[in-house]
């Protein structure tokens, strides 16, 4: 992901919690969803390439904010969303996916913990995707797994090898 992708989502939160405010009633956010919506813009955090379900790292995220931040008004309105979104995209019936996925909710974490450098978000992202491939690795020498070793193909290699018409 780049790091225009992390900020607009951050950034659209951030607006969004300006144009209406703390504390604003389900109805009135109901409202601004089902606009947003028909002024063909999506809501930033919903809906995922694959999954059909809630991201389980955006509950992960949800249950460690709800025991550690209950009181963050960024992450208030995160709880709003979760909680009015995925019914308005049901009944719009459009997305195939309405769930919230882990970008819904990440930023307000990062942010609450005063971590405002958006360009870092990137580096954390692909660090943890670093720590779970070497896990995996970690799991394979320690169950007496063979090394894996893809071969190194070039692209029209790779092009050949599976046929694709380009």
């Amino acid at each position: 992901y780049s790091k225009q992708w992390y900020q607009r989502r951050v950034r659209g939160l951030t607006k969004l919690q300006e144009q209406v405010g703390d504390d604003v009633p389900d109805a009135d956010l109901r409202d601004f969803i089902w606009n947003t919506l028909a002024s063909g813009q999506v809501v930033p955090g919903y809906g995922h390439a694959v999954l059909r379900k809630t991201d389980p790292r955006y509950t992960c995220q949800r249950e460690f904010a709800l025991k550690h931040l209950p009181d963050d008004k960024m992450f208030k309105l995160v709880s709003q969303l979760y909680n009015i979104v995925p019914g308005v995209l049901l009944e719009q019936g459009k997305a195939k996916n309405p769930w919230p996925n882990v970008d819904a909710h990440s930023g307000v974490l990062l942010q609450h913990y005063k971590l405002y450098e958006m360009s870092y978000y990137t580096v954390m992202f692909g660090v943890s995707r670093a720590l779970g491939v070497l896990s995996s690795l970690v799991w394979d020498r320690a169950l007496g797994l063979p090394l894996e070793r893809p071969k190194s193909m070039s692209t029209d290699g790779l092009i050949k090898f599976t046929g694709a018409k380009l």
